[in-house]
C-alpha cells in the first residue's frame, strides 16, 4: 500500500481505555490497541471522522507474536517509522475488517 497515512502517537480521555493510541490522516482516524498478557496486540476500537467510534474489543483478532513485537518496537520510538508501521496497522485492520464499517474503511483508503 503506497498511501502515506502519517501515523502519530496520541492520548485519549480516561473513559476511552486502551494500552496504545495512534491517529492518522490528520486526526481523521484513531486506533485504540490493547496488549494481552501474551504480548499480542489487538484492535479494541477505531474511530472515523464522520462515522463515530467502532467498538470491536470483544471480537478482535490479534496480530501474531512477531508482528505484535514489531508494532510495540515502532510505537516505542520517538519518531515513528511510517513504512514499517503502515503494514502492521493495515494487517490488524485486515484481520478485523468484518467488525469495522466497510464504508469508513473505503472512504479513508484503509483496505488493501
Amino acid at each position: 500500500m503506497e498511501q502515506d497515512f502519517s501515523f502519530f502517537k496520541t492520548v485519549m480521555p480516561e473513559s476511552r481505555k486502551a494500552d496504545i493510541y495512534l491517529g492518522c490522516l490528520g486526526g481523521s482516524v484513531f486506533f485504540d490497541f490493547n496488549q494481552s498478557n501474551g504480548k499480542l496486540i489487538s484492535l479494541c476500537r477505531i474511530s472515523f471522522h464522520g462515522y463515530g467510534c467502532c467498538e470491536i474489543a470483544d471480537t478482535a483478532n490479534s496480530l501474531n507474536l512477531e508482528m505484535s513485537q514489531k508494532l510495540i518496537e515502532e510505537i516505542e520510538k520517538d519518531k515513528l517509522d511510517q513504512p514499517k508501521l503502515t503494514p502492521l496497522v493495515i494487517e490488524i485492520i485486515r484481520l478485523n475488517k468484518e467488525y469495522i464499517w466497510t464504508d469508513a474503511l473505503e472512504e479513508y483508503s484503509l483496505l488493501d
